[in-house]
């Protein structure tokens, strides 16, 4: 059966990574709880390939900024889309939310997609 997958592609500056992987821990293991079949998130590492655009260039990240590539994989469009559903309305979302001003990211500036695989192992 093909899988569907959510995938997101985020800057965060480097010196909000740690509070990125506690909030991005704790949504995880939510996402788990609802159905999603894997969680997973990802911390830029050997960012700079020659003849390619690189994630940072791609993500419009800032110098002090690396970049955080995600992705969350489902039954189907459908499961995501329950699953979803059940994680938007899980109160536990809500509190996860840092204070106004005080989030490790801008949401606006974050990639997202879903997808349907072309191949899977």
């Amino acid at each position: 059966m093909a899988r569907y997958v959510d995938g997101f592609v985020l800057p965060v500056k480097k010196d909000q990574v740690e509070a990125y992987r506690k909030i991005a821990e704790a949504a995880g293991k939510i996402w788990m709880d609802h159905g999603a079949l894997a969680y997973v998130e990802c911390a830029g590492d050997d960012l700079q390939v020659e003849e390619m655009i690189p994630f940072p260039q791609m993500a419009g990240a800032l110098p002090e900024e690396t970049v955080i590539f995600s992705w969350i994989v489902y039954e189907s469009r459908e499961h995501r889309d329950q699953v979803n559903e059940a994680v938007m309305a899980d109160p536990r979302m809500e509190a996860l939310m840092p204070a106004e001003g005080s989030e490790p990211f801008d949401y606006k500036r974050m990639a997202y997609g879903g997808f349907a695989t072309l191949v899977d192992y």
